[in-house]
């Protein structure tokens, strides 16, 4: 008997590759079937798989990437300070306004940010009420920046102005530093846009009293405050240290408290800035954030590399900038809305799209990323602990590399996937995950949920193409 009619006469295997159109048909002819979600690569765009099929054959691309994650797992981030941003930041001078994000102008940003301007300049008592500082934002003395472009970034609107005080992270591996400010906790916050009273005067307390008596405790310690260690500890007890900091920031409280008690201040100084750690267990995720931008900083400007190094939203755009294309460029699309658990009496239709910086820690490879080891967090952005265990191992079929440092427990300690690599977003279809806080569209109302979120396609395609064009000119 031939092979052919042996297969004729065996029983069928029936695999379904792509459309799920015929499966219905041959589940009724009581066949089984195995189905296979196959996608053309880059969505079937032929400029796009031309420019992979180009950029996927140069060894050069993995050798510069194997570079860029190898500088960023050997980031070793660590707290020496606290400082005004006037101070340490660089670019930072009286009349600029940084905020998260890739850039935008006043006349663009979306309301949260517009908010934060505002109370940024009631704050520096540049203007005494919202009317004094719209007209000074549109007199033209006020510049706007990212954070990203300044060593810094920050959560949210993600505004910084020159007399807020912001933490001081030091890579000790490779000497660059980053700043972030102070988490101000839930609630009326700045961040979210509001600038009533009771915001501004918490922000002149963290200036005039907390971030002095932190500075003094920090100069007490004086070996600083070991960030990337304690988010190391922090993934193996529950965090993933983008939207749960709860373990993270006990850690910290414990690393720096004692000092507070050691120093020669007033003691119900002392307590209040106690309590106000104790009581914002929010308060690492501005520490997380800075070591994750030290660490992605260091790995910029590396010759070939696809790696992305940035990944932040102003309300509007999402913005992301790659290692090889240099920190000037940035590639932008409109930001996507959030898709999540709602606040009670809050729709879809009040939240802001996606905003702020703290996609440095998805970027780095946590947050998001290492979903699958914080079970707990399902419980604030939505979804099932098997859904976040997903998320997380999709996000090694995009990546470079594992990071070890952040090993996740629920993956028998596999490290967290690290080093995104346009190539792979492209080629695959899958979009690094993220998840987030969502703002109320309207400044100062404040969080209305959290939930999950990517970034649009459109960043990556135009990455894609770029890169594509860069190598064609230097083969030129």
């Amino acid at each position: 008997m031939s092979e052919m009619s042996k297969l004729l006469q065996s029983e069928l295997k029936v695999v379904n590759i792509g459309a799920k159109t015929f499966i219905e048909d041959l589940k009724l002819q009581e066949r089984d079937v195995i189905h296979v979600a196959w996608k053309p690569p880059a969505g079937g765009d032929v400029s796009l798989i031309r420019a992979l099929e180009v950029l996927e054959k140069d060894e050069k691309i993995k050798e510069a990437n194997e570079k860029v994650v190898n500088i960023m797992k050997a980031s070793h981030g660590v707290l020496i300070d606290m400082a005004e941003a006037i101070d340490v930041v660089p670019g930072m001078d009286e009349n600029t306004i940084l905020h998260a994000g890739p850039p935008i102008s006043w006349e663009r940003m979306c309301g949260p940010m517009k908010g934060a301007v505002i109370g940024a300049l009631i704050f520096e008592d540049r203007a005494k009420n919202e009317e004094e500082a719209v007209k000074l934002i549109e007199s033209g003395i006020i510049k706007f920046s990212p954070c990203n472009e300044h060593s810094a970034v920050g959560p949210m609107a993600g505004v910084l102005s020159p007399h807020m005080p912001v933490h001081v992270v030091k890579d000790m591996t490779h000497g660059n530093v980053s700043f972030c400010s102070v988490n101000e906790g839930l609630g009326k916050v700045l961040r979210y846009g509001a600038y009533d009273e009771s915001v501004i005067k918490r922000l002149k307390w963290i200036r005039e009293e907390f971030a002095p008596i932190m500075k003094k405790a920090l100069a007490l310690k004086g070996d600083g405050v070991d960030i990337k260690s304690l988010i190391s500890q922090a993934v193996h007890m529950g965090d993933e240290c983008h939207n749960r900091n709860k373990a993270a920031t006990s850690l910290f409280f414990r690393e720096i408290s004692s000092y507070f008690f050691l120093l020669d201040e007033d003691k119900k100084a002392i307590a209040r800035c106690v309590e106000f750690m104790k009581g914002n267990d929010h308060y690492f995720l501005n520490l997380s954030m800075a070591a994750c931008k030290a660490a992605t900083d260091a790995a910029q400007n590396v010759e070939g590399s696809t790696v992305v190094t940035t990944m932040a939203r102003n309300g509007v755009d999402f913005g992301i900038r790659i290692s090889g294309l240099g920190k000037e460029t940035w590639f932008t699309a409109p930001a996507d809305k959030i898709k999540g658990l709602l606040f009670p009496g809050f729709t879809e239709d009040d939240a802001n799209p996606d905003i702020g910086d703290s996609t440095i820690t998805e970027t780095m490879g946590i947050g998001g990323f290492a979903m699958g080891g914080s079970p707990a967090i399902v419980q604030f952005v939505g979804g099932t602990v098997a859904d976040a265990i997903a998320y997380s191992e999709k996000m090694y079929t995009i990546t470079t590399s594992e990071n070890t440092n952040f090993s996740i427990p629920t993956l028998d300690f596999r490290g967290s996937a690290i080093g995104i690599d346009v190539l792979k977003v492209i080629a695959t279809g899958t979009l690094p995950i993220i998840n987030t806080g969502m703002a109320h569209k309207v400044a100062g109302i404040g969080q209305v949920g959290a939930g999950l979120v990517s970034p649009p396609m459109d960043c990556f395609k135009k990455a894609l193409l770029a890169l594509a064009e860069k190598r064609s000119e230097a083969n030129e």
